[in-house]
């Protein structure tokens, strides 16, 4: 049922999403208008060397789009671990419109951060909307993982499942790749980001695809319940 449920709000949110592409969820190539400051990623503090710190690495879902830099995720996460009694940092980096073919250009440039411990990743939405080989994204986000893994960060992989209407054959390959590398590299992983918030028009912004304050308040929990246990755990 679970499951089930999952796959029809995928295909919902693809619905919605292939009329917003273009805008809401930031292409790479558009010219600029006044309203591209909610397709970059949000401004974070000046970084403290000394802190161990947590990457929030995505799309728009991570950027915050739409939202103010208190409103985002990232800074939700952190005030909760401050609440906690965690001394991390939790930095921004997420960019609106990203593939994982964007993270990968990039991964290398964020993971230079000092004291990196933990990475969120949160990318494959954007290469789905796009209908991008979902073997291309595998390789991207693997390498990714390697990248990270190599620096000795640990990894929260965040899964997206691809809707019946994308064709049965992409469906099960796309799907295939998230619990997949989840399983090879032995991830926490964490199968749907917008659990409790997707389709319900009270959490979401207009768009229908991104979670509005409240929404991401939930997106945060989702997040952080399955971060706390990767933080507590002692590493070998």
């Amino acid at each position: 049922m679970a499951r089930k449920l999952l796959i029809q709000i995928s295909s919902a949110l693809l619905l919605a999403a292939a009329f917003t592409l273009q805008s809401a969820c930031g292409s790479q190539n558009n010219a600029a208008t006044p309203d591209d400051r909610l397709n970059k990623p949000l401004a974070t503090p000046k970084t403290d060397e000394n802190r161990p710190k947590i990457i929030a690495f995505g799309d728009s879902l991570t950027a915050g789009f739409g939202l103010t830099e208190k409103e985002s995720y990232p800074n939700l996460l952190q005030q909760m671990l401050q609440q906690d009694g965690y001394d991390y940092e939790v930095i921004n980096a997420g960019v609106s419109g990203d593939t994982s073919l964007g993270g990968l250009e990039r991964v290398d440039w964020v993971l230079a951060a000092p004291n990196v411990r933990f990475m969120i990743l949160e990318l494959g939405a954007n290469d789905l909307l796009r209908g991008g080989p979902p073997a291309k994204m595998r390789e991207n986000l693997e390498t990714i993982i390697q990248k990270a893994k190599a620096k000795n960060v640990r990894v929260l992989l965040c899964g997206m499942i691809a809707p019946p209407t994308m064709g049965s054959d992409y469906q099960r390959e796309f799907n295939a790749v998230f619990p997949d590398l989840a399983a090879k590299y032995k991830l926490t992983y964490l199968p749907f980001l917008l659990e409790n918030v997707a389709l319900n028009k009270d959490l979401n912004q207009a768009d229908g695809i991104h979670p509005n304050a409240e929404g991401e308040k939930i997106m945060t929990a989702n997040v952080y319940a399955a971060l706390k246990p990767m933080l507590a755990a002692k590493v070998p």
